[in-house]
């Protein structure tokens, strides 16, 4: 079946050759995705990537030498416009928010389904931060740590608290307004806000902020 709109840019990077062959054949086997690099190392990622233009690079976290999370902290510097998805068999709360912090907006298991996966990369490149379920809870867990520091709390209203929840989940802003009856302009000038409050740019910083201390 044709696939709509522009072709998804591709690069995976993964030390395990099994792995990364079946992400390969799949992403080249499938219409609307082009696989335009996989590199069995960080250091090929680092080589290659800048020069390959991907738009969403799929990464493992665990390899020798160089991991994923120190990849993407580099990478995302040299490429701008690229989405990452960390790939990992961990759910180790540390690595996700260390790989949310090195610049990644995606974070799923290795055991995902191919369907889920790619599914995953079109949410990726539109716009969304896709995690695994098990993932999603532990940075939604996050909003009920105790504040590092309560003499400057940052105060969202409970609509805008339910925004960002939502973002963790990973949903696309429409699929947000959707789940609150709002429309998506609507969802977009409660992100902004969000944005303004927290003194954060995007999502990811949002959520880290969010998460520290405790709307």
């Amino acid at each position: 079946m044709k696939q709509s709109g522009p072709t998804i840019r591709v690069a995976v990077v993964e030390d395990r050759p099994e792995d990364l062959n079946l992400a390969r054949e799949l992403l080249s086997a499938t219409p609307g995705f082009a696989c335009v690099a996989a590199c069995s190392s960080a250091s090929q990622a680092l080589e290659f990537l800048p020069e390959t233009v991907p738009d969403v690079v799929l990464m493992d976290i665990q390899m020798p030498e160089l991991s994923g999370i120190e990849c993407v902290c580099q990478l995302s510097h040299r490429l701008p416009h690229a989405q990452f998805m960390m790939l990992t068999v961990v759910e180790d709360h540390d690595l996700i928010f260390r790989s949310l912090e090195a610049g990644a907006t995606g974070y799923l298991l290795k055991k995902t389904p191919p369907a889920r996966l790619l599914e995953a990369i079109r949410e990726l490149h539109a716009g969304g931060a896709p995690m695994s379920g098990q993932v999603a809870r532990k940075v939604v867990a996050a909003f009920r740590k105790p504040p590092a520091d309560t003499s400057a709390p940052v105060s969202l209203t409970p609509v805008e608290q339910g925004v960002l929840q939502r973002l963790a989940r990973g949903l696309l802003y429409k699929e947000v307004a959707e789940e609150m009856d709002l429309s998506p302009s609507t969802v977009r000038t409660h992100v902004w806000h969000i944005y303004r409050k927290l003194q954060v740019h995007n999502r990811t910083e949002a959520i880290l902020k969010a998460g520290a201390t405790r709307f």
